[in-house]
This record gives C-alpha cells, sequence and structure tokens, in this order.
C-alpha cells in the first residue's frame, strides 16, 4: 500500500510541484519597442507561496492519523498471511478456509478505506490548489502588466513550446513574493536537518 496517498493526491493535482517543475532555458529577449514576453511556472509559483507550503503541510498533517492507520492494518494484513503460509499445512481445511477468509476480508475493506481517503484528499487537495491557484494567477497578471510584459507564457507542464529564454524574462520568483507580501502568511520554518544514520562501531580483535 502506498505509504503516503495524501502526498500521491497533492503530487497529482500540481500542488507540490514546486521542488520539481524546472523551467527551461526559454524565448530570448525581444528587442526593444517589440512585444515583451515573459515565462512563468504557475504550478511551482503556487505550491513556493508560504501560503500553499502552510496548506501543502496542514493538509498532510490532517491526514497522517488516517494514513498510519491504514498502515498498521496493512501490517496486520501482512502478517496474518505470513502466518497463514508458515502455519496452512498444520491447520485443518475448514481452518484454513476461514483464516483465508478473514485476510480477504480485512483486504477489501482496507482497499475501500483507502480509495476513501484518496478520494477525501483529492476533493480537498484540487479545491485548495484552484483557490489558492486563482489568487496567484491575479498578482501575476497584475506584476506582468505594472511590469509591460504583454504576453505570459506557462512553462509548467513537461511539453511546452518554449525551447529558449533568457532568466530575465522568468516571472516566477518575484510573482511568489509580490504574492507573500499580499497574503501576509510568514514564511514556514526551516525543517530539520535530518539524523546521520548511526554508524557501526568497531569490533575489537579476537584475542589470542
Amino acid at each position: 500500500m502506498n505509504r503516503s496517498l495524501v502526498l500521491a493526491t497533492l503530487l497529482a493535482s500540481g500542488f507540490a510541484l514546486g521542488a520539481a517543475a524546472q523551467t527551461p532555458t526559454a524565448a530570448a529577449a525581444a528587442p526593444a519597442g517589440s512585444t515583451r514576453i515573459a515565462i512563468f511556472a504557475f504550478q511551482a509559483a503556487v505550491a513556493q507561496t508560504n501560503e500553499g507550503q502552510r496548506n501543502f503541510a496542514d493538509l498532510q498533517k490532517k491526514y497522517l492519523p488516517r494514513e498510519n492507520e491504514l498502515k498498521a492494518r496493512n501490517d496486520e494484513i501482512e502478517s496474518l498471511t505470513k502466518q497463514l503460509q508458515a502455519q496452512g499445512a498444520t491447520l485443518s481445511e475448514t481452518a484454513r478456509a476461514a483464516q483465508a477468509r478473514t485476510i480477504d476480508e480485512k483486504k477489501k475493506k482496507l482497499d475501500r478505506d483507502a480509495e476513501d481517503l484518496r478520494t477525501e484528499g483529492a476533493q480537498e487537495a484540487n479545491g485548495m490548489y484552484n483557490n489558492l491557484a486563482s489568487k496567484v494567477y491575479d498578482v501575476m497578471a497584475s506584476y506582468a502588466q505594472d511590469q509591460g510584459y504583454s504576453i505570459v507564457l506557462d512553462v509548467s507542464q513537461q511539453q511546452n513550446p518554449i525551447l529558449f529564454a533568457l532568466p530575465s524574462t522568468d516571472i516566477t520568483k518575484p510573482v511568489v513574493g509580490a504574492y507573500n507580501v499580499k497574503s501576509g502568511v510568514p514564511a514556514p520554518p526551516p525543517q530539520p536537518p535530518a539524523a546521520p544514520a548511526p554508524q557501526a562501531k568497531p569490533q575489537a580483535p579476537a584475542a589470542h
């Protein structure tokens, strides 16, 4: 079973694409007096806002207890399956069939509950993303007009028509900054560094 059903849902909705989205090096700078074109990683911008990071963390935290409960039930099913495999030869046919039926019922119930969690998480994640995306779009449009851009191209999708662009045409970072100022949501606290893996102690040489 997937360890984090909600995380998978967020990735599918585009809410967690901040780290994964890549802006191509895209559309060359236009000559003076011609149409100004900017590029914008829309999905990444939504995810990188302070509000987006906060909402993403809150959603994960909300569903974590249910995910942990599903994980515990999945572990129980795996343990019962191993027991049946190990003891199957010593059990009567009736007892073996009864235990197999119990495992099958638990699996079906787990699958239904996992699908319910995926559906509920998808609905909430999509609603959260769409609400925030509309607000980010408004800030982006206002920023583009203020800076004199006539066209803004979205480079969020992996397949897009942009082959080359100067970094100066990318307005993702300044728009995110402008949105953070407007929203007033503070930056999330830095994550503590992961604890280093314990190293094996060298064994003392055997006494002779």
